[in-house]
């Protein structure tokens, strides 16, 4: 198991409409578990595929933030939104491919998710509070879309040249 770099927005890979998985493979499962690494050493509660170079319908989350709760780590290859509530929340959202940057956005307060499981089992889930929100997140990364896609355009640019001084000052190992 590997940590792997998170990439940073602006970059095309975070807006590309990502693959379907196939069939699950060792490959994958190892994939799923470097995910998982990378997930909690950054720290998050949400990783997608394509946020470390990988343009597959894969995400992982785990929404425990307790202290001494059991981690509920989550793998999902080819989730999907299936129904989703009228009824909406606001949460600050944040990600790791635009660090120390949060907002609030609206999103369904529950919604049903049909994936395949790290073994290729189908399965569905109801999901609400933070669970909902971190999955519809991790699923818009999939097709290509970022939480600042749902802030006005503004405060999306503003947040988007930050990031760029920041890959700037990166490049130059400042950072």
């Amino acid at each position: 198991m590997a940590i792997r770099p998170i990439l940073i927005h602006p970059d095309p890979r975070l807006k590309t409409v990502c693959d379907p998985v196939p069939d699950i493979t060792d490959e994958l499962r190892t994939l799923a578990d470097d995910m998982l690494l990378t997930m909690y050493d950054a720290p998050g509660i949400g990783l997608a595929a394509p946020q470390i170079g990988v343009l597959s319908r894969l995400i992982v989350m785990d929404c425990v933030k307790e202290e001494g709760a059991e981690p509920q780590p989550t793998v999902m290859f080819n989730p999907e939104v299936i129904a989703a509530s009228d009824q909406t929340s606001v949460y600050e959202e944040g990600c790791l491919s635009i660090p120390e940057q949060y907002a609030e956005v609206t999103r369904p307060k529950l919604v049903t998710v049909r994936w395949m499981d790290r073994d290729g089992k189908a399965r569905e889930q109801e999901f609400d509070g933070l669970w909902a929100t971190c999955v519809q997140h991790e699923i818009d990364h999939l097709d290509g879309k970022l939480f600042i896609d749902y802030l006005k355009p503004l405060k999306r640019q503003m947040i988007t040249r930050k990031m760029q001084k920041l890959k700037r000052e990166k490049a130059r190992g400042k950072a």
